[in-house]
């Protein structure tokens, strides 16, 4: 595996428990397989990340990262256009997805009898919609949008919610579900 300079153990260490995780499922990595992959002792990968929920933990939360980096992104581009900027986040959030290793990993589990980390984007994923939700949130506040506070919330929610779930089981292309999320976005919002 090919590295970066400016790649921290700590970094190099959940990227190659991502990619150990998509070739040969969760249930099978070890922090000893974790280590001999990334070349570095047992113990260091202990001290960089704890014990194996921990860099669960650590895995789910840099793709989280990522996706709300792309989200970022999107509303960057379109600091006038509220629904632009929802049809661009969800489209690139769904491009993403498609291709992102962990993510098939945790899904294509769900088929089989490996489904430790599941909980992580599922029932456990209070935090990961919490940060979500609060992200959007910020970003939508300097658009012009007359909803009172709680029916906003409502609508970040359910916006958030019907990406996430497209994200797990898509059911169209991303273009066309973003288009979708968009139309509903601007039913909701206007």
């Amino acid at each position: 595996m090919e590295t970066d300079a400016t790649e921290t153990t700590r970094d190099r260490i959940v990227s190659t428990a991502v990619v150990l995780t998509a070739d040969i499922g969760w249930s099978q990595v070890t922090m000893a397989k974790l280590a001999d992959a990334v070349g570095v002792s047992r113990q260091t990968v202990y001290n960089e990340i704890g014990s194996k929920p921990q860099l669960a933990e650590a895995m789910i939360l840099r793709e989280l990262d990522r996706f709300l980096a792309i989200v970022q992104v999107a509303f960057d581009r379109n600091p006038t256009d509220l629904v632009a900027a929802i049809r661009a986040a969800s489209q690139r959030v769904l491009e993403h997805a498609q291709d992102n290793p962990l993510l098939h990993a945790v899904v294509s589990a769900t088929h089989g009898a490996d489904t430790e980390l599941l909980p992580l984007l599922t029932t456990h994923s209070e935090s990961l919609l919490g940060v979500a939700k609060v992200v959007i949130a910020d970003r939508i506040e300097p658009y012009d949008i007359d909803l009172d506070r709680k029916h906003l919330e409502a609508a970040i929610d359910a916006v958030v919610r019907l990406v996430l779930s497209h994200v797990m089981q898509p059911s169209g292309t991303p273009a066309d579900t973003a288009d979708d999320v968009a139309w509903i976005a601007q039913r909701v919002l206007r």
